[in-house]
């Protein structure tokens, strides 16, 4: 698919829509390479899992939302809260425990959220974000306030039985929730086509009675099109949907080297590596006389500042005090 400038927008309005999803895959890229990086130093504990490759489905998708939209997302979470609009100095703190992060150390990088910007959170079991979503798509369409709830989930979140049941209850109850898998063709280290029958995810949604579409997911044009019709479809009180983003992870499923483990072709990742979606992206704004490369080092400049920044804050913070262990822990029920 040739990448195309956005229809749902014209003139200025286009233009600010497409400079915005460059920005928010890029400030996605550069703060994952950097806490890959920062992981693979030891100055990030326990795993992280990279979002690198798949810029443009987050990213896509999250324009075509409002501030006091939901997401729910998965252990391959921080593009999510990046494209939502988190801050990535406390975002860095979090994924190194820190006071500051916003989870104040307690989340780390597979339960980091922010209930501000409508993340309602990472998740480490695999297709526990979905049912999440759709209570928020219900509590939305209970007090009638027209917000959308979105779990983002990959293509092995399908075949568990959380997927299946929040599918059925959103379509059941018409709920405003749209329903995004990220098909990467991998469940951890195992191809897809190992572990399910079909070959499109998007065959699925016929069974709950929902629309549903596939999208490139190396195109963000592509997946903030599709995004803002089912959005707005959900919004209007048209129920539920499910888009299908064929992407890949350009890096191993944690952290960045494969620790031995070689279950990809090298062919494979330079063949997806060589569709970029910002590269790519940058082409075409290029081509359509929307920016040129000094613009794009000045943005790539500005992104850099931002993630040093992120880095100094993170590290310059304290780690939380052990007698607040237990707190945020339990709750308290009156009596």
């Amino acid at each position: 698919m040739t990448t195309e400038t956005p229809q749902a927008a014209t003139g200025a309005g286009r233009d600010a829509v497409v400079r915005e999803l460059h920005r928010r895959m890029l400030r996605i890229r550069l703060f994952e390479e950097a806490a890959g990086r920062l992981f693979e130093a030891n100055r990030i504990p326990g795993f992280i899992h990279l979002y690198v490759g798949q810029e443009a489905v987050a990213a896509g998708v999250c324009v075509a939302l409002r501030d006091d939209d939901q997401i729910s997302s998965t252990h391959r979470g921080h593009g999510h809260l990046v494209a939502k609009g988190g801050d990535l100095g406390r975002m860095m703190a979090e994924l190194m425990g820190k006071a500051t992060g916003y989870c104040k150390g307690r989340g780390g990088s597979m339960h980091i959220s922010n209930l501000d910007v409508g993340m309602l959170g990472a998740n480490g079991i695999v297709g526990a974000g979905s049912p999440i979503a759709v209570g928020a798509a219900f509590a939305n369409k209970y007090r009638g306030d027209e917000n959308v709830a979105m779990p983002f989930f990959g293509d092995g979140a399908t075949n568990i039985g959380a997927f299946h049941e929040a599918a059925n209850m959103a379509a059941a109850l018409h709920l405003p929730v749209v329903f995004v898998c990220e098909n990467n063709e991998y469940g951890e280290f195992t191809p897809r086509d190992q572990t399910m029958a079909i070959t499109d995810i998007v065959d699925r949604a016929a069974g709950y009675g929902m629309p549903g579409v596939i999208v490139d997911g190396m195109d963000v044009v592509a997946v903030h099109e599709a995004a803002v019709e089912a959005v707005e479809r959900a919004r209007s009180g048209g129920g539920p949907s499910l888009i299908e983003a064929k992407t890949y992870r350009f890096y191993n499923h944690h952290g960045v080297q494969n620790l031995g483990l070689k279950y990809r072709s090298d062919d494979e990742v330079e063949r997806w590596r060589r569709r970029d979606p910002i590269t790519t992206f940058e082409a075409t704004m290029i081509g359509a006389g929307l920016a040129d490369e000094a613009a794009f080092e000045a943005v790539w400049a500005e992104v850099r500042d931002e993630i040093a920044a992120a880095i100094e804050f993170a590290e310059s913070s304290p780690l939380p005090e052990p007698d607040q262990l237990l707190v945020d822990v339990y709750t308290e029920v009156a009596p």
